[in-house]
């Protein structure tokens, strides 16, 4: 199995080059905190907060997948150069349907030189 990367608070990290380095290949989930039981439901997963990833042939983010708890929700797959070979963060919505009481939203970004960057857990209530 392979490792997978959780993000630290770069505000705890002393070298600019690893705040760069932590940042550029971390998940970020964005969504509103509540949702309606089987309605749409947009979530946003941004890959870096604030510094872009290279955009190379050999190193670029490959995919950037959705879960809520273990269960895979959505996952999109890029190919080098999507983002005009420049460095940038990639982006995805997804439209989902909440089924449950309650969503455990996790994001799984692959970039092809770094392995998998896993998000912060976000949790959405789901009213009826």
């Amino acid at each position: 199995m392979p490792k997978i990367n959780r993000y630290v608070d770069i505000d705890t990290v002393e070298r600019e080059a690893k705040k760069d380095y932590i940042d550029r290949h971390s998940a970020f989930v964005h969504c509103p905190s509540e949702a309606k039981k089987g309605q749409k439901f947009a979530v946003t997963v941004k890959v870096g907060d604030q510094y872009p990833h290279p955009d190379d042939f050999d190193h670029y983010i490959a995919s950037v997948s959705l879960f809520n708890g273990e269960t895979l929700l959505a996952k999109a797959d890029f190919t080098a150069g999507m983002l005009g070979n420049e460095k940038s963060q990639a982006e995805v919505t997804f439209n989902i349907i909440p089924t449950g009481s309650k969503l455990n939203l996790v994001a799984h970004a692959y970039c092809t030189k770094h392995g998998i960057w896993e998000s912060d857990p976000v949790v959405v209530n789901v009213a009826e």
